[in-house]
């Protein structure tokens, strides 16, 4: 994969969001850092995923847009959007039968077209994808044969394989033990050293603080916070997301906040 000559930027003007008549993010003004990580954070049901979808147009705004490099997201063309910006769900589903490879190839179907077929670059790209996932050795093996952390690093190496200027991840390190969330995160900080945007929905805060360059901070489809981590992340923060009170600490080797909860609010432990 290349570095970008020059990054693609994302933006949301005003953007609200519905799932049927029920709004779930409510005018959103949003920026991502060009060629940055950025952890998308809050409790459950705040609106984070939902969110991902709108920037990554699965969505139609309610009200509001979405920008990409100043153009209306909506007007794109399909596959131009395809090779521009990249969406791993939570959940995800494949044929019985169908490879790791078979899989991770699927990643460079937007680099097709009626004047370009399969090349070198895209064979390239997926055996690039294989080993930023550490899936070299399972490449052959049907999906199904594998453990649910196997198959989420075939699914984020599809990802990858698409190669687009902006990578949107959904709670990625949710099935994988610690071993692999850590091979996970360390390639996503590699895919933002090398000129990619990214963009990921985390639950721990610590997480969040270590390996994003910003974090949003969710609530009732609202943002509350954002900024970098070490400024954001404070108690209070931690307290209105989630009614727990904390203390952050510094992280000795990284110099990133440690969040360490130390109990429930008072208002959220009253009966």
């Amino acid at each position: 994969m290349n570095t970008v000559a020059e990054a693609s930027r994302l933006q949301t003007r005003s953007l609200t969001l519905a799932h049927g008549r029920t709004p779930v993010v409510r005018e959103l003004d949003v920026e991502l850092p060009p060629r940055r990580v950025t952890a998308i954070v809050g409790p459950n049901g705040c609106g984070k995923s939902t969110l991902l979808g709108g920037l990554a147009r699965l969505l139609a705004p309610r009200g509001g847009s979405v920008l990409l490099d100043g153009r209306a997201l909506a007007s794109i063309p399909t596959r131009e959007v395809a090779r521009t910006i990249g969406l791993l769900p939570q959940s995800a589903a494949a044929p019985d039968g169908l490879t790791v490879r078979d899989l991770v190839r699927h990643g460079r179907r937007p680099h097709q077209g009626l004047l370009r077929q399969w090349s070198r670059a895209d064979a390239e790209a997926v055996e690039a994808a294989l080993d930023a996932a550490d899936l070299r050795e399972l490449a052959d093996r049907p999906l199904e044969t594998l453990s649910g952390g196997q198959r989420q690093r075939a699914w984020i190496a599809m990802a990858v394989a698409q190669d687009t200027d902006i990578l949107m991840l959904d709670e990625p390190t949710s099935a994988l033990d610690i071993g692999h969330q850590l091979e996970v995160l360390e390639m996503v900080r590699s895919l933002a050293a090398r000129g990619r945007t990214v963009v990921l929905v985390l639950h721990d805060l610590t997480t969040a603080c270590r390996y994003a360059d910003h974090v949003l901070a969710m609530l009732d489809g609202r943002i509350v916070a954002r900024g970098a981590p070490a400024d954001v992340m404070t108690p209070d923060l931690v307290r209105t997301l989630y009614g727990v009170e904390s203390t952050i600490l510094t992280d000795p080797v990284h110099g990133t906040p440690v969040v360490c909860p130390t109990g429930l609010a008072a208002a959220s432990a009253a009966p």
